[in-house]
């Protein structure tokens, strides 16, 4: 029973191998019907584009993983070789007065032991205000061309030409130079200081260091109106004059003395004069209001001088007395440690011919207080003009007087 003879086994077995070989026959029909749907298909999925479209992502990838550094190369090159027009209300207000801008060279000349000459040259800057016939005008610091036995300006395209000097001012800080017109292209025009305001952006332009860095721009803002600054004019140590400036945090180094600062319109409204150069103070920069400036120069272009109202007189601050010569000698009140002792009167001069004499002390002028020399000189100075009259009140022996006084037109 649980035998098979080969008849039985080859009986079950064929009927299996029919059924092999029904499936060889049903997979080669599907193998070709395979075939065939795979070779109409491709035009169908050339139409859709989706084959490409597969072998174009391929290769983009390859692409681009090789090229990639290639790529990024030429894109650099491409940046680095972009070039980008800037134009803003700064560059305009450099590109008009920036040329305007003039270097100078005071030259020194000397003479050694030996008969040999030697010169010793500063440089500062300058700003060109005015063009008239064959002659240009070029305002600068007093301080720029002090001294000078010859005075070269070097104009933005580094041509260099001679300078006379026709005027300068030792208490404003101020010159005027004359140069032949010809090779001046660009001449500065004046705005009006007396409108700045505080936060108000501004440009100095000059030559910092001297002529290397010629023509230098630096941006800042007002940072303070009507600043009074003290200035030893004679370098004794004490003041004796108070310059009314403006401060900006533009930077200003030595050699930009003299050079503009304009404004956002590329008017000057300030010529620079001083830097305060301490340890603790960064962008501090201090210069001439234009407006202030203005008369001063046009004197000196025209006359060659200020011509400011004098007294005739020697004079020393009380506060710069001992007590006890305020008491015993000047003979003050104990309440009074203020005013302007007179240490000596020029015989008929204005002083002298308004009764005051050695030892008088000035308290006020035309009402207002007169504290020391500085303020003296400021009222006589800023507030008066040659032939005015003036009221002086003084005291003399500890008594209060009064006096008028009809000003001179000479320096004090």
């Amino acid at each position: 029973m649980g035998y098979y003879d080969d008849q039985d086994y080859q009986g079950r077995y064929k009927p299996q191998n029919g059924r092999k070989g029904g499936f060889f026959w049903a997979s080669l029909a599907g193998a070709v019907i395979g075939a065939l749907l795979v070779i109409f298909s491709i035009p169908l999925l050339s139409n859709l584009d989706v084959l490409p479209y597969k072998i174009q992502l391929n290769n983009q990838s390859a692409v681009t993983d090789e090229q990639k550094s290639e790529d990024d190369k030429e894109d650099i090159t491409a940046k680095k070789n972009v070039s980008i027009d800037v134009y803003s209300q700064i560059t305009d207000a450099v590109d008009k007065a920036g040329d305007a801008v003039v270097g100078i060279t005071n030259i020194q000349e000397s003479t050694n032991f030996w008969g040999q000459t030697q010169e010793a040259g500063g440089t500062g800057s300058g700003v060109v205000y005015k063009k008239a016939g064959d002659k240009a005008y070029i305002v600068t610091n007093h301080h720029v061309v002090a001294e000078a036995s010859e005075l070269e300006v070097s104009l933005s395209d580094g041509t260099k030409i001679p300078a006379k000097l026709l005027g300068s001012d030792i208490w404003t800080d101020l010159a005027v130079l004359e140069v032949p017109a010809e090779q001046i292209k660009v001449v500065a025009e004046f705005g009006n200081s007396e409108k700045l305001k505080p936060g108000e952006p501004v440009i100095a332009i000059g030559n910092p260091l001297g002529l290397t860095f010629s023509g230098s721009v630096t941006q800042g803002i007002i940072s303070g109106l009507e600043r009074a600054i003290p200035v030893d004019v004679n370098q004794d140590g004490t003041p004796d004059w108070q310059a009314e400036v403006l401060q900006t945090d533009a930077a200003i180094n030595p050699g930009n003395s003299g050079g503009a600062l304009i404004n956002i319109e590329g008017q000057v409204i300030g010529i620079n004069s001083m830097k305060i150069a301490q340890s603790a103070v960064e962008g501090i920069g201090l210069s001439i209001p234009i407006n202030y400036a203005a008369p001063i120069i046009d004197d000196l272009e025209k006359t060659g001088e200020v011509k400011r109202p004098f007294m005739g007189v020697e004079l020393a601050s009380v506060n710069e007395i001992s007590s006890y010569h305020q008491q015993n000698t000047l003979k003050l009140p104990k309440e009074v440690n203020y005013g302007v002792a007179i240490r000596g009167v020029e015989p008929n001069f204005p002083a002298d011919k308004a009764g005051l004499k050695e030892y008088d002390v000035i308290v006020e002028m035309d009402g207002e207080d007169i504290r020391d020399v500085v303020d003296l000189r400021k009222h006589l100075y800023n507030k008066k003009k040659v032939g005015d009259d003036m009221q002086v009140k003084y005291y003399r022996n500890g008594q209060l007087q009064e006096t008028t006084m009809k000003l001179g037109g000479e320096t004090l």
